[in-house]
């Protein structure tokens, strides 16, 4: 059987899709590395919403998915980018989102770290975006979970200089009962933090963020690194204190920098790592046993799809992921909160599709091939 997909240039080829998908078994947690997958939101597609409405998610699917990850021995990163913070979900729904997670976190055992940001807020002063992060810190703290400090489109609006970013983050990794991961969001996620630390010369950036580290290392477990610059995290990871762990958010080069080098290595907090997560594990129980060759050789062919997904405008990879949770079964309808599945083409979503199927992604090839024609079908290709 053959499927006949559309290309970047408006014409149909023709693929053949797979019969059997990998056979990749569940586990437990690693131990060469420290590996999160940051992870989508299902939205409710019975619900009577607007694009401008709060999200409406199915909790039940949506925490099923996290049940999925950690089956695979993967941590959760929650109310992340992926889960469409100030892209469809607001604060009250990621609120929800960390209370119901954590207390699911707790029940299976699983690793959990949230999302700490401000987005109660659209702009105000320095105090005000304290404030929100503040009040965001304690929601996580007392759901249970480790807190990420995010990037902030308040305080890059508000901050003046790099000591403004200084003071607040000072702030709050003072008052943080536990050790934080710090995130360095690149405008390429996000055009709103641009020149974040206080400077677009990512040279000075860089300096601004090690300050905030040397000064706090015994609250930071780690930072997360989303810049898609290889060359910058592993110079970065270099220059971090002793004990401050580097996790990966480069979708672009994630093999190599997890695989890393004879001066060290990243762990991994990724949104690819949503679709990829059973392939993903596997590759790190490779790596656990000391073979990186048997890693690479696991892990590397899955960067064509990463680098598709996230291909610009990146923001919109977020489309792409919860398109392959639906290929993949993991949830029964194609719909996403604020109404972002249509943010990307149907050729790009086809090429998602081939890509995937021919890493052997889909538990269930046959069901990904029939929702493929179904989604061709909807947008007028016939067989």
């Amino acid at each position: 059987m053959t499927i006949e997909l559309p290309d970047a240039r408006g014409r149909l080829r023709t693929y053949e899709p797979r019969t059997e998908p990998l056979a990749l078994a569940t586990g437990a947690p690693f131990t060469s590395r420290t590996v999160f997958s940051a992870a989508h939101v299902v939205a409710d597609p019975y619900a009577d919403t607007t694009p401008d409405s709060p999200a409406a998610v199915d909790w039940d699917a949506t925490l099923a998915f996290r049940r999925h990850l950690w089956s695979h021995g993967l941590g959760v990163a929650e109310a992340m980018d992926t889960a469409q913070r100030g892209m469809g979900l607001d604060w009250a729904g990621a609120a929800e989102l960390i209370r119901r997670s954590a207390a699911e976190a707790k029940a299976v055992g699983g690793r959990i770290a949230c999302g700490v940001g401000t987005d109660q807020i659209a702009f105000g002063t320095l105090a005000e975006v304290r404030a929100a992060y503040e009040e965001q810190l304690a929601l996580v703290e007392e759901s249970g979970a480790q807190a990420i400090l995010m990037a902030s489109r308040a305080l890059a609006s508000a901050a003046k200089s790099p000591d403004d970013y200084l003071e607040v983050y000072g702030h709050l990794l003072r008052q943080a009962a536990e050790p934080v991961i710090l995130h360095w969001l690149g405008p390429m996620f996000d055009p709103a933090l641009e020149g974040y630390w206080g400077s677009s010369d990512l040279d000075a950036a860089t300096d601004t963020f090690l300050e905030v580290i040397a000064a706090h290392p015994d609250k930071i477990d780690g930072i997360k690194v989303s810049l898609l610059d290889a060359g910058r995290e592993v110079a970065l990871r270099r220059r971090l204190p002793q004990g401050v762990r580097c996790y990966t958010g480069d979708d672009f080069h994630y093999p190599e920098l997890i695989a890393g080098d004879e001066q060290g290595f990243s762990h991994a907090l990724l949104g690819i790592f949503d679709p990829l997560g059973p392939l993903a594990a596997e590759a790190v129980r490779v790596l656990d046993t000391g073979n990186t060759d048997g890693f690479r050789a696991l892990l590397d062919p899955t960067v064509e799809l990463s680098r598709h997904l996230f291909q610009a405008p990146t923001r919109f990879y977020k489309t792409g992921v919860v398109f392959l949770a639906w290929l993949a079964g993991h949830q029964s309808h194609f719909a996403m909160v604020g109404g972002l599945q249509s943010a990307r083409s149907l050729p790009h979503l086809a090429r998602a599709y081939e890509l995937a199927d021919g890493l052997g992604l889909f538990p269930d090839p046959k069901l990904a091939e029939d929702r493929m024609r179904t989604l061709l079908h909807l947008y007028g290709v016939t067989p």
